[in-house]
């Protein structure tokens, strides 16, 4: 750490507010360290993205009429933001269920807005009860496991299943009702969300594979420069981010399907930083953004 550069010690690991732990798991990131209410408080406040961005979405659901199924995906995606913010306060099991199982369902409701557009109600309500049963038994035989890793598989494999069938859908159902300009969007769009979430996932592994190094460097270089070194923290903030950008996808290309890319426009002023929303045509863009 430089002499010149300014910096905390850590306080020492210790019990808290909510000790004993009782979840499955337990991250990188120190126990209580910083103050006894939030058993890791890096972990605790990098939700407050995953939960401004569902608010975000929610309200350009309700303002510019998009499906009903991606107004109650972005509330999934507000509670997986809110119960692993209540997870990493309090390291309990129950609320490590309400983190983890919330991400299965959530998926499960872009599973079902994907696999079941553009079928009848019958096979619909057929997608809904088989997603409904599959996400019932991971929930009861991940908690008969106490497993991580199967929640991880299972989580990862749904989310492939649904990456992979919406870029299907958009190369080839209904190209011609997109013009070459939407469709190179798109891919910048998921381009830069999937690298976005991919890296996140990279950052926290090898947080998990050298933790024991990294907490040692936190403690050498000291607060606040140690937060940085919060593997699972930069986890939550790039997934958020990805998830949001994955989402909104999902809404320009379910527009386009239904032959609306004239009604509707993305707006993303900057592509690296700023976020992308998809409005109507008839709403006014702030000066300066980027439409498509």
């Amino acid at each position: 750490m430089p002499s010149w550069l300014p910096s905390l010690p850590y306080g020492p690991a210790r019990e808290g507010y909510w000790s004993p732990v009782t979840s499955t798991i337990n991250w990188c990131e120190e126990d209580y360290y910083a103050t006894i209410y939030a058993a890791e408080i890096v972990n605790t406040l990098t939700n407050l993205l995953f939960m401004s961005l569902a608010f975000v979405g929610i309200r350009n659901c309700l303002q510019n009429g998009h499906d009903r199924i991606f107004l109650v995906t972005f509330v999934g995606y507000l509670i997986v933001g809110s119960g692993s913010f209540a997870f990493h306060t309090t390291l309990k099991y129950p609320m490590q269920l309400v983190d983890e199982l919330s991400m299965i369902y959530t998926t499960c409701l872009m599973f079902h807005a994907t696999f079941s557009y553009g079928k009848s109600l019958t096979s619909s309500i057929f997608m809904g009860v088989f997603l409904t049963g599959l996400a019932l038994f991971i929930s009861l035989y991940y908690h008969y496991l106490q497993d991580p890793s199967f929640h991880q598989n299972a989580y990862a494999l749904l989310t492939a299943i649904v990456l992979f069938r919406s870029l299907y859908v958009m190369e080839f159902e209904r190209q011609d009702r997109r013009d070459g300009e939407i469709l190179r969007t798109m891919w910048i769009m998921i381009a830069c969300g999937l690298s976005i979430f991919l890296g996140g996932f990279a950052i926290w592994n090898l947080d998990n594979k050298y933790c024991t190094t990294i907490r040692r460097w936190r403690r050498e270089i000291g607060l606040p420069w140690g937060i940085f070194l919060e593997g699972h923290g930069w986890w939550h903030l790039m997934t958020g981010i990805g998830a949001y950008f994955y989402i909104t996808w999902g809404i320009w290309l379910r527009h386009c399907l239904n032959g609306e890319q004239d009604e509707y426009k993305l707006v993303w002023p900057r592509m690296l930083t700023s976020l992308p929303v998809i409005v109507r045509n008839d709403k006014t863009a702030m000066n300066g953004k980027k439409s498509l």
